[in-house]
């Protein structure tokens, strides 16, 4: 494998070389930071692929790599309209599911539950994984933190029925149950305001 970053070239420039001089091969984000020299290496592969149509996949879209693994298929550019999710159905499916992830319930920009010290950053992630037939539809999307995102390959899991969330407060001990009340509460004021007057 060629492991030279190619000099005198931006990062992007230096990213599409090296992934055209590896095509067919997994790359790690290790080594992809390196070669681009800067801690935006991830956007620049973004670009790579929604921008300029490389074939590069994740474990998003090929369940056989592992979180942090990249590939440049094949030098056949992808068309337009197949390069991803746009900006604007991003923010639809963050806003849908109100900034706040499918799978662990954590809010963009808090401290996440699951790993201390560690903010909580917002992906967009397939309900059905496209290497099972899903697609790139709104309906078929939702919000998924870093966390669960990295843990998550080609996982597909259903939210819980009310009754099952109902049991599982109703075992919870009394501090949590009313920390789920006052969540709640907070989520839904107009709501809980109407229930007290009755």
């Amino acid at each position: 494998m060629n492991n030279k970053p190619p000099k005198g070239q931006g990062a992007r420039a230096k990213l599409r070389e090296f992934f055209v001089a590896n095509v067919g091969r997994v790359l790690n984000s290790e080594t992809l930071r390196q070669v681009a020299g800067t801690s935006e290496w991830g956007r620049r592969v973004r670009e790579l692929r929604n921008e300029e149509g490389l074939n590069i996949v994740t474990h998003n879209d090929r369940s056989e790599l592992k979180p942090g693994e990249y590939l440049l298929i094949d030098l056949k550019p992808i068309p337009a309209f197949e390069r991803g999710i746009s900006k604007e159905v991003r923010a639809f499916v963050l806003d849908r599911n109100g900034f706040t992830c499918q799978m662990c319930g954590a809010a963009a920009g808090e401290p996440h539950p699951y790993d201390v010290g560690r903010k909580t950053r917002l992906h967009i992630g397939h309900i059905i994984d496209k290497t099972m037939g899903g697609t790139d539809e709104p309906s078929n999307l939702r919000a998924i933190c870093s966390v669960c995102n990295e843990g998550a390959s080609n996982l597909t899991l259903n939210r819980p029925q009310a009754i099952k969330l109902l049991a599982q407060v109703r075992r919870a001990p009394t501090p949590d149950q009313l920390d789920v009340l006052k969540w709640l509460c907070e989520k839904f004021p107009k709501q809980a305001e109407g229930m007290m007057k009755k």
